[in-house]
């Protein structure tokens, strides 16, 4: 074999490599949320978006709650028996509302316990859809989000409170058209949430915690940690399995030269007890 022959299988394996590594790692994520079903007796269906390197540049590809993650999570939902609960990993920064509130409303009609765990967090469309579940298992330091309409690159509240603010002689036709848009925005928004918790607790309670989630009562990045959400009175438990964390394991974030967070894998204790 020369060494042009050489030069040629070096560059298809490389070029292959990241292709294997990542059917690898799908294999391992399917057998981790196996181990979650055979201890829960559950179906579990996971919805992440991480960053992953995917080609061959190696450049990340930041992803959302879409249109073709509901497809699918619809689907699993309707593959699963009537009778059997469904566990729902969530790790997204948002999405489309459309998509987010089809997956609530499909998880509200499922007859069994529904059960969506966030180990990290759920913003925005992942907090819309952690509101259908029965019991809501967050990591003691994960955090939701506000699901407040956003159109554009601004909130829909504060488009309606700079144009309150106004004389409407003073403003164009186009911010008067946004802010009409706000306005349905955030009142159809806020009917749909309280349309999702009223499976779960009474009418009042639900609209009242729909206005708190879907005005603008905070930014639409602020976090709300165990212990806020538990204050608004969501079904909230901090028991989260170590088979879930494994399972986020196996979405490595994307490669750098130098990482900017480093540490010892085996905790201080351990190492002491090991050395003896």
């Amino acid at each position: 074999m020369s060494f042009g022959d050489f030069v040629w299988l070096f560059f298809i394996f490389t070029s292959l490599q990241p292709l294997i590594t990542q059917k690898m790692l799908e294999a391992s994520r399917l057998r981790s949320l196996r181990r979650l079903e055979e201890r829960r007796r559950s179906r579990v269906i996971a919805l992440v978006h991480r960053q992953e390197t995917m080609s061959l540049l190696g450049f990340p590809i930041m992803r959302y709650i879409n249109i073709e993650d509901s497809e699918q999570v619809l689907r699993a939902i309707k593959l699963t028996d009537k009778s059997v609960p469904i566990d729902l990993i969530v790790h997204t920064p948002g999405g489309l509302v459309l998509a987010a509130r089809q997956i609530a409303h499909a998880l509200n009609n499922h007859p069994a316990k529904v059960t969506v765990f966030v180990p990290h967090y759920a913003m925005s469309g992942g907090t819309f859809i952690a509101l259908a579940a029965d019991e809501i298992v967050m990591d003691p330091n994960a955090v939701l989000g506000p699901v407040d309409p956003q159109l554009g690159e601004y909130p829909a509240a504060s488009i309606l409170k700079a144009v309150s603010q106004k004389d409407k002689n003073e403003i164009d036709d186009k911010t008067l058209i946004l802010a009409d848009v706000s306005e349905k925005a955030i009142r159809q928004l806020k009917g749909a949430v309280s349309d999702i918790l009223k499976h779960r607790m009474n009418n009042g309670r639900a609209e009242e915690l729909a206005e708190t989630l879907a005005t603008g009562k905070w930014t639409h990045d602020y976090p709300l940690t165990v212990e806020e959400v538990g204050a608004l009175g969501l079904p909230i438990s901090s028991d989260m399995p170590q088979e879930v964390y494994d399972f986020m394991d196996l979405f490595p974030q994307p490669k750098q030269r130098v990482p900017s967070v480093q540490y010892i894998p085996v905790p201080m204790g351990q190492r002491e007890q090991q050395a003896k």
